[in-house]
C-alpha cells in the first residue's frame, strides 16, 4: 500500500472508530443528563428569612449536582397543610418536606421527645452532635422509614425568644401569665410554673397580645418575633433557652433510592451547609433586632446559669414522663439525658 493511501486508511478508520465510540458512548451521556425533580413542602411562609434560607439550599441542590436534581420549594400550606407533609410524602405527592417533626408526634410521642427536648440545650451545635453523633439522626430516621420517608439532614433556626407584656426574670414570674404556646412539653411545663396556657395558630398571636387575649407567647428567635410584629405590643423579651426545635429535610424513600450514589452524596453534603447557613443567618438577624431594639429601649432578658440549672430540674420530670410514652421516646430520653450529663448541663 502506498504511503499516501496508508494515511487516507488510517485517517478514515480513525474518524469511523471516534463516530463508533461516540454512538457507544451516546447512552451513557443520556442517562448522565437525567433530571430528576422533586416538589418540597417547607415549615414556613414565604415571608420568613428561613424560607429563603432554604430556597438557596434549592439552588445549590441544583448547581452543585450539574442540574441534574432540581428541587421546587413550597412555602408552607401552598400544596398541603403543614401538619400534612408526612403523609404527602408517604404517598408521593410531594416528594420531599422540611419542617418540625414533632407536628408528627401523634403519630410517636417519641418524635417530639427526638425534635425538642425542651429546656435541655443551649445552642444549636450541642443538639446537632447529638443528632450526628449520638444516634439522633439514625432515630428519625428509624422512626420515619415506616413512612417511607427518609431524613437526609438537619438544621435550626436557634435558641427561641418569648415575648411578653411584664417581665419574666424567674420561674415564680409565670404564675398566672397567660400565654400562648404549642402544644406539647413546653406547654406542661409552663403550666407547672403556675401559667395558663393558650393553644392558638401563629397568625393569630398579634392580635392575642394586642387585645389582651395573652399576656406572653412563645413563637421564635427575636428577630422572627420582630418580624411578627410582636415587640410592639410586648415589649419583654426574654431568651431562656426554653425551645430549640430541630427541622429536617426529608425525601420519599422510593425517591431517595432512586438517585445514583453521587447525588446522594452531593445532597447529602448540601444539606449539611443548609444546617449551619441557616443558623448562622438567623443569629445574624437576630443580632440586628437586639441592636434595633436596644435603640428603642427595649432590653432582651437573658437567663443566667442559676435559673437555667432550676427551670432544668423542673423540666426533667417532664421529660421522663413522656419518655414513658413509647418505645421511640424512651430511647431518645435515655440518649439525650447520657449526652446532656456529658457536656455538664444536667447532674
Amino acid at each position: 500500500m502506498k504511503a499516501s493511501s496508508r494515511r487516507k486508511f488510517l485517517k478514515s478508520g480513525t474518524v469511523a472508530v471516534a463516530g463508533a465510540a461516540a454512538a457507544i458512548g451516546a447512552p451513557a451521556i443520556v442517562h448522565a443528563q437525567t433530571v430528576t425533580r422533586w416538589r418540597c413542602q417547607s415549615m414556613w411562609s414565604a415571608a420568613e428569612l428561613t424560607y429563603k434560607v432554604f430556597q438557596d439550599f434549592c439552588e445549590r441542590v441544583k448547581v452543585n449536582t450539574g442540574g441534574r436534581l432540581i428541587i421546587e420549594p413550597f412555602a408552607a400550606g401552598s400544596v398541603t397543610g403543614v401538619f400534612e407533609t408526612l403523609d404527602a410524602v408517604t404517598a408521593g405527592v410531594l416528594q420531599a418536606q422540611s419542617t418540625w417533626p414533632g407536628y408528627f408526634s401523634g403519630k410517636d410521642a417519641g418524635l417530639a421527645v427526638i425534635s425538642d427536648f425542651v429546656f435541655g440545650y443551649q445552642h444549636p451545635y450541642q443538639a446537632q452532635a447529638w443528632f450526628a453523633y449520638r444516634g439522633g439522626l439514625d432515630m428519625l430516621r428509624n422512626a420515619y422509614a415506616r413512612y417511607n420517608a427518609y431524613p437526609v439532614g438537619v438544621s435550626w433556626w436557634g435558641v427561641e425568644s418569648l415575648v411578653s407584656k411584664k417581665p419574666i426574670k424567674s420561674m415564680d414570674d409565670f404564675k398566672g401569665v397567660k400565654i400562648r404556646s404549642p402544644q406539647g412539653m413546653t406547654a406542661e411545663i409552663l403550666t407547672k410554673l403556675g401559667a395558663s396556657i393558650v393553644v392558638l395558630p401563629g397568625g393569630e398571636v398579634f392580635s392575642a397580645l394586642d387585645k389582651g387575649v395573652v399576656d406572653a407567647a412563645d413563637w421564635a428567635t427575636l428577630s422572627m418575633n420582630q418580624r411578627m410584629g410582636f415587640h410592639d405590643v410586648a415589649k419583654y423579651p426574654t431568651k431562656l433557652f426554653h425551645s430549640m426545635p430541630v427541622q429536617e429535610f426529608t425525601v420519599n424513600m422510593a425517591e431517595w433510592k432512586k438517585l445514583p450514589d453521587e447525588i446522594k452524596a452531593i445532597v447529602t453534603t448540601t444539606t449539611n451547609e443548609w444546617t449551619w447557613d441557616q443558623v448562622q443567618r438567623v443569629y445574624v438577624d437576630d443580632v440586628r433586632v437586639f441592636k434595633e431594639l436596644a435603640a428603642k429601649g427595649i432590653k432582651q432578658e437573658v437567663w443566667g446559669d442559676a435559673e437555667m440549672h432550676k427551670i432544668r430540674a423542673l423540666a426533667q420530670k417532664t421529660w421522663e414522663e413522656w419518655s414513658k410514652k413509647t418505645p421511640l421516646a424512651k430511647q431518645a430520653y435515655d440518649s439525650q439525658i447520657a449526652w446532656l450529663k456529658e457536656i455538664g448541663l444536667v447532674a
